[in-house]
């Protein structure tokens, strides 16, 4: 028969979440008193109601201070964490503490230890759990006891002696994780910082970063230098043009300068100042180009900075949006291939894009005058402008092409027809208004070999096929 049981009522009841693990691996080892704190705190947390702290401390009937003292001992044990001291405040946490169940540990084991500890700690006493947790580190992290020791002593000289143990039990993890767990690697690891920490020193009071640098920082700083490459007076620029107060801000923020390939301390300036221009800029891009932003950081970290970034102004780039939306080019993927294609023809400086454009203009005004002389009204595709670049190829001026085309009007497919005629003058060495036989065209053209015939009308149904399938393409993009 099962030990506990409830009743159908008690089941209907509203209750309380309690992790398993906290109950089977913390409760038996745990003060009393701490773990009605901590349970009671669950059922507060989990009431929706909104409760202080004297709340608790009446409840229990106990003063705030001791209450906050078993708060102490449970962030100890990572069951909890102190997020503020005025007002008090405490967030809790899983039951995950790597530690697992809270052990007993033989004091003679450790009295060496503990007289050191509590010799670098002379700000204030050293309690049971606290020492437990340095047990904790060292059993299952490995930790020789000297090598311990350092890492206290380098806490205590970083921040003082009423340093927390939080705060330490961090730092020896985090020279657990480098493998750094005997006295002679951690010697190593505090060397190499050591060395480094002059540079840390002026650049915090360059930066105007308000605190000692610790290993943390040493961490982040050999990634600014050796990883990303920056030089400690692109580091300062940074954090000035950035208005960055801590070392993580920073780290965002050379992220960033990375990511846009800004590593001289010019370069961060102006990117800087541009910063706010290339958000409008990009605003009205998508303006241009009829496109509704939710949020315009993804657009300005995928297209505009690296537009930017082949050399396009923000006013070139405008341009562009402008007439890529008259062309049906109306997403900021479409303008991306249209500058692509400009950059690699090497199309950049603002001049050689109005240029270019003028003429793109130029080019489209003459097809839509060929198209009507042809009798049609449609509208321009890309194969119309193929075809303007491949008749001038061929050496044909305007006025051959207008010929050209007064010929084909009326035909079933007047701009195929017109590659015909076309084709037919420049083997005939035709380039010329004056060399043209209108009364013999029709027979000369129709005359040609049957293989030859075979080929252009061959030619004239690809081009028909190809034809279709761009006016169809311009259709669905209206």
């Amino acid at each position: 028969m099962a030990f506990l049981s409830a009743s159908d009522g008690f089941i209907k009841k509203s209750t309380t979440s309690v992790e398993n693990k906290f109950i089977s691996k913390y409760l038996p080892a745990i003060d009393a008193v701490a773990a009605k704190v901590y349970l009671y705190s669950l059922f507060l947390l989990q009431s929706g109601a909104s409760y202080m702290l004297t709340d608790l401390a009446h409840s229990l009937e106990l003063d705030e201070d001791k209450v906050k003292e078993y708060f102490v001992y449970l962030e100890e044990l990572e069951l909890v964490s102190i997020v503020c001291e005025n007002p008090f405040e405490v967030k809790i946490l899983e039951a995950e503490n790597v530690t697992g169940t809270p052990k007993k540990f033989k004091p003679e084991k450790y009295s060496d230890f503990t007289k050191n500890a509590q010799n670098a700690l002379k700000g204030r006493m050293i309690s049971t759990n606290e020492f437990r947790e340095y047990f904790v580190l060292m059993e299952e992290y490995g930790f020789e006891q000297n090598a311990l020791i350092m890492i206290i002593n380098y806490c205590v000289n970083l921040h003082g002696d009423n340093i927390r143990a939080a705060y330490i039990k961090k730092v020896a993890k985090s020279f657990a994780e480098d493998g750094a767990t005997t006295a002679k690697k951690v010697d190593e690891k505090l060397s190499a910082y050591t060395s480094s920490t002059p540079a840390l020193i002026n650049l915090f009071n360059a930066a105007g970063i308000k605190k000692q640098p610790d290993l943390d920082d040493d961490k982040l700083y050999k990634k600014w230098t050796n990883e990303l490459g920056f030089e400690d007076k692109a580091i300062v620029a940074a954090a000035k043009h950035f208005k960055t107060k801590n070392c993580e801000k920073l780290d965002e923020a050379l992220t960033e300068l990375y990511k846009n390939r800004k590593f001289d301390a010019k370069e961060i300036e102006d990117y800087c100042k541009n910063k706010n221009s290339i958000y409008a800029s990009t605003l009205e891009i998508a303006r241009n180009l009829g496109v509704y932003m939710q949020t315009s950081a993804p657009y300005v970290e995928n297209y505009v900075n690296i537009w930017c970034n082949y050399g396009f102004t923000f006013d070139t780039l405008r341009e562009i949006s402008a007439y890529c939306f008259k062309q049906g080019k109306n997403s900021f993927e479409d303008m991306d291939g249209f500058i692509n294609n400009l950059y690699e023809n090497g199309v950049v400086a603002e001049s050689a894009v109005t240029e270019y454009l003028d003429k793109q203009r130029t080019n489209d005004k003459l097809i839509k005058e060929i198209l009507t002389v042809c009798g049609l009204q449609r509208k321009i595709i890309p194969w119309d402008r193929d075809s303007l670049a491949r008749w001038r190829s061929w050496g044909f001026n305007n006025d051959m092409l207008f010929e050209a085309a007064k010929i084909s009007s009326g035909k079933s497919n007047p701009t195929a027809y017109m590659n015909g005629i076309l084709s037919s003058w420049k083997t005939s060495d035709v380039f010329s208004v004056e060399k043209i036989k209108y009364e013999n065209y029709e027979t000369t053209y129709r005359s040609a070999s049957k293989k030859k015939i075979g080929i252009l009308e061959q030619w004239q149904k690809t081009i028909d096929f190809n034809n279709q399938l761009n006016e169809k393409k311009s259709g669905d993009e209206d």
